[in-house]
């Protein structure tokens, strides 16, 4: 099953690697090396985050995934749109994007970092919905119960998830965003308008896709409640629901899972400039990451991870928050990629050994049960 699921993944990186050496020496090789092992530790969380979609997914939408959608993640986030943005920002045409990107490797830096703040808030905001929508909704395994409990009381208030995501945006623009430092170090500039344009526009894009999905998720339930009587959660094994959504709901929840996927690809493109600021490179290395990222998301599915340790999915929305709130933070301030990568990489790593805990617990009592109804059956 390991081979099956990351074959791709394996294959990739050793073409990858090899096509970098040969083409750019042994300097190159190390670069994407290292990009790789930097997307992957940035998105780390992305995976448990997709896993818990995906596996709503009928193996058809599953392949989908890892097909269609690991070409959107890789030409698409991270060669294509850092070229869109730098065409829009600095107003050049596509062929005079792409030709900075290729021939002035520089500007091309000077010119996606500029459009950090917008990217940042966009994304910021997009993610922060994501953890505030798990933290209020009233669940029955809590992880962090004397926290997640209160919340999920006062998550029963009518958008009180989107009103908090916006005076954070408030907030950010009349603060952070007011004094962002030029590229180079030369004075500061004001970013408050792009900042708020860009973050409402996060924001939209949450709502819409992600209530597009939970419509036709939803009506996809209630039509095969009416066809045989009975709900969702009583329903025998082999119903379409249980083998996994289909159709529109499908794809609206494919939709939404590349838009999670773009908005935690946009710390790994801005981080990678710390490294190197060739286009192709970048885009070699942050893509070897993004395909293990998608083979990694179908093991969990695949292995039922999320079933046997049930707060990693509590551990990485923890971690979601936080990349919420560090990319506000980039918009002024400058965050080490490593700290990014480890604040996700300790938050799933405790949630994982509380799920051992729990699981050993469990266990344990399991087992006691066990011996106490063999005593009584015995006398």
């Amino acid at each position: 099953m390991l081979l099956r699921t990351f074959g791709w993944s394996f294959g990739v990186t050793a073409a990858g690697l090899a096509l970098a050496g040969v083409l750019w020496g042994p300097k190159a090789l190390a670069i994407v090396a290292i990009l790789s092992v930097l997307e992957i530790s940035l998105s780390f969380d992305n995976a448990v985050i997709n896993a818990g979609i995906l596996r709503k997914l009928n193996p058809f939408w599953q392949r989908m995934f890892l097909t269609i959608g690991i070409l959107i993640a890789v030409f698409g986030m991270r060669l294509v749109f850092p070229i869109v943005i730098v065409a829009i920002t600095a107003k050049l045409s596509p062929y005079e994007a792409v030709k900075v990107a290729i021939d002035d490797h520089d500007r091309y830096e000077a010119l996606v970092t500029s459009a950090h703040p917008a990217i940042a808030a966009f994304g910021g905001m997009f993610l922060l919905m994501i953890f505030l929508d798990f933290i209020f909704e009233e669940r029955e395994i809590t992880w962090l119960s004397w926290l997640e409990k209160p919340l999920a009381r006062l998550g029963k208030l009518d958008m009180l998830s989107v009103v908090i995501a916006l005076v954070t945006l408030i907030v950010t623009a009349t603060t952070v965003a007011t004094a962002v430092p030029v590229h180079g170090g030369h004075g500061t500039i004001d970013k408050a308008a792009t900042v708020l344009l860009s973050g409402v526009g996060g924001l939209l894009t949450y709502l819409v896709v992600g209530g597009i999905s939970s419509f036709f998720e939803e009506r996809l339930e209630d039509e095969e409640e009416g066809e045989d009587g009975e709900p969702a959660a009583e329903r025998s094994p082999g119903t379409a629901t249980v083998a996994g959504l289909a159709g529109k709901a499908a794809f609206a929840t494919f939709l939404y899972l590349e838009v999670i996927d773009a908005s935690f690809s946009f710390d790994g493109v801005i981080g990678a400039f710390a490294i190197t600021n060739d286009i192709f490179e970048i885009a070699l290395g942050l893509g070897i990451g993004a395909m293990y990222i998608r083979s990694l998301t179908v093991f969990l599915v695949r292995k039922g991870t999320l079933d046997d340790y049930v707060y990693l999915e509590h551990g990485a929305h923890y971690a979601i928050g936080a990349l919420a709130v560090i990319l506000l933070v980039t918009i002024k301030y400058e965050v080490s990629e490593i700290i990014t990568g480890l604040i996700g990489v300790v938050l799933i790593a405790a949630s994982y050994w509380s799920s051992v805990v729990r699981n050993r617990r469990l266990g344990e009592g399991s087992d006691q049960a066990d011996e106490k109804s063999e005593v009584v059956s015995g006398v």
